[in-house]
């Protein structure tokens, strides 16, 4: 049946003062056999609240769609099972387009997908992605597979070498298009759209909905036909959000605590650069715990290491940052930790995005200092939900906790009666001096003397707003900056957070105080505190950005001319108008 004529298509209802019906079972969506087969061999039950709106609209109007959804919601299934059912198995061409940010989220997307289809033996589908072997990918298109999931760098790639040919598709799917614009892709998604048919249907996917997402939804979707489901901006329901306040100096310390008091933590650790991503693993690492980190030094092996590790619960922390974790599918998480929040405030929806999903709980914690309050407020106001405002656990609390868990676990522990009955004779005889009470004490404090050692005189690290202000006014001290020309702009997708990762990582400083970045065209000014301006030229001397060699010198103001415009060597006569962060 077609959708309600009083909805829109699948997405919010107009009200009508009728009971919205629902439907609770793949069956009732209308899937074919084969599909029905498949879902119910992969163990899904009930279609999550996206599917149930999704799969009919795609299955029973011509409407394009944008749907508003955090990660881990059952998107693909919601777009895969209605485009797989419509396949013209009698056409050659490729019918279906799936674009997504990242290599990992390319490849769980086509094996999802195969394996709705697993009993479709002629429907077939390819993966195309960049850092893989091009000669297999173009063998597998000569093979006429229906459905193409890809990358958008490699699939332009490929469209130019017209080895994928789009100019007969039915459907386009854009997938976390919010992350492909984020990590640069808004050229190559240009250049995609525009050699696609203008009669096909297109899903744009976007957990939210900056300016330039709007754009493309404006440029290449009929906007009379859009579909939204979710709320735009909107964190997931099941999320809750946590900050703790403490001094720059203790917040690795805190990051401990927050594991300590959380023994079954199973989260990824956001931090902002690579270096910091090393640091705080490294640390965590030394300190006993099993973490390991994510970040762009690694290889496409290590990579892969870290990641099987990662979902095979062998490790419990993951330390990434917000490139590295970028199409990242793990289920379960507990926890995401914000070491350090983003500096565009979007990129937070994706981090708590990737807990709580299929109606499980999760938690999202931020460790900030109190200059950061207001991005707290900002982030309220822009996943419209509160956060709470809690208190670095104590050692008393940590040690309360670790004892308890332990006890949980020697009262669960399966016993092999088998294997250890040969050893009871000597261990009763070895312990037999033991009273009942003394037994257990030692055993509880095998485990547990570390935990009592290290937490005995532990500080209360927590911070008041109130108290910090006092001390961030003692200290503050007028800052003299000394302005800098770098050598790209934003041509080379340099962004401000990006000039302040090259400022970080190459001169592996973290304490530089930074003052305007303005990005131009082809070069760019930005302001460090005067006393760093060493750092920075002897940082940069090596420094590379997107394989351009970077040159950085101090801008010095021509008197001739305003203020407003800096003479370099006199390459550059005026300034372009600038673009201002």
């Amino acid at each position: 049946m077609p959708p309600d004529k009083n909805t829109l298509g699948c997405g919010y209802s107009i009200p009508t003062g009728k009971t919205e019906k629902h439907m609770n079972t793949f069956e009732e969506l209308g899937l074919s056999h084969e599909l029905l087969k498949a879902v119910k061999n992969i163990g899904f039950v009930n279609p999550t609240p996206i599917q149930e709106k999704i799969i009919p609209a795609i299955l029973n109007s011509e409407k394009d769609l944008v749907g508003l959804a955090q990660t881990g919601t059952g998107k693909t299934a919601g777009f895969g099972l209605p485009i797989q059912q419509q396949i013209d198995f009698l056409s050659k061409n490729v019918q279906a387009l799936v674009l997504s940010p990242t290599r990992e989220l390319c490849i769980q997307i086509t094996k999802d997908l195969e394996s709705y289809a697993k009993y479709i033996p002629d429907l077939k589908h390819t993966a195309i992605y960049g850092g893989a072997d091009i000669t297999k990918q173009l063998k597998a298109l000569k093979n006429n597979p229906q459905i193409v999931v890809g990358t958008p760098g490699r699939v332009l790639d490929l469209i130019n070498r017209k080895a994928l040919k789009v100019n007969a598709i039915r459907w386009l799917v854009l997938d976390e298009a919010d992350e492909m614009l984020n990590m640069g892709f808004k050229e190559e998604l240009d250049k995609i759209l525009v050699t696609t048919p203008q009669a096909k249907r297109t899903f744009l996917f976007s957990a939210t909905m900056p300016k330039e997402v709007q754009r493309i939804a404006e440029n290449y979707m009929n906007v009379s036909e859009e579909i939204s489901i979710g709320k735009r901006n909107s964190g997931a329901d099941n999320v809750k959000h946590l900050f703790y306040m403490v001094q720059a100096k203790d917040r690795y310390e805190a990051l401990k605590r927050m594991a300590d008091i959380n023994p079954d933590i199973y989260g990824i650790v956001f931090c902002r650069t690579r270096r910091e991503t090393k640091e705080v693993a490294e640390k965590l690492k030394n300190d006993g715990y099993n973490a390991d980190a994510l970040h762009g030094d690694l290889s496409q092996a290590q990579r892969d290491y870290v990641m099987n590790g990662f979902r095979k619960k062998h490790l419990q922390m993951l330390v990434a940052t917000d490139v590295a974790a970028r199409g990242l599918d793990v289920n379960d998480l507990t926890h995401i930790i914000n070491y350090k929040l983003p500096d565009e405030l979007g990129i937070y929806l994706h981090r708590s995005g990737r807990t709580g999903r299929a109606g499980k709980s999760g938690i999202s914690i931020s460790i900030i200092h109190t200059r950061e309050i207001n991005k707290i407020k900002s982030l309220e106001k822009l996943i419209n939900k509160k956060f709470t405002k809690s208190k670095i656990p104590s050692g008393r609390d940590i040690c309360e906790k670790q004892l308890f868990n332990l006890i949980d676990r020697m009262e669960n522990i399966e016993v092999d009666e088998m294997l250890i009955e040969n050893y009871m004779e000597v261990i009763y005889k070895k312990l037999e001096w033991l009273s009942r009470e003394d037994l257990i004490k030692r055993f509880v404090s095998v485990e547990f003397n570390r935990f009592l050692n290290y937490y005995k005189n532990a500080p209360d690290l927590t911070v008041s707003e109130s108290k910090q202000k006092r001390e961030d006014k003692e200290i503050k001290r007028p800052v003299s900056f000394t302005r800098f020309f770098i050598n790209v702009g934003s041509t080379n997708n340099l962004t401000p957070p990006r000039m302040i990762g090259l400022i970080n990582d190459y001169t592996k400083r973290r304490n530089i105080g930074i003052g305007k970045i303005d990005i131009l065209k082809n070069f760019s000014f930005f302001e460090v505190d005067k006393k760093f301006e060493n750092d920075i030229l002897n940082g940069f001397k090596n420094a590379t950005f997107h394989g351009i060699k970077i040159t950085s010198e101090i801008s010095k103001p021509d008197p001739q001319k305003s203020r407003k415009q800096d003479s370099f060597r006199g390459e550059f006569k005026k300034k372009k108008k600038k673009k201002r962060y």
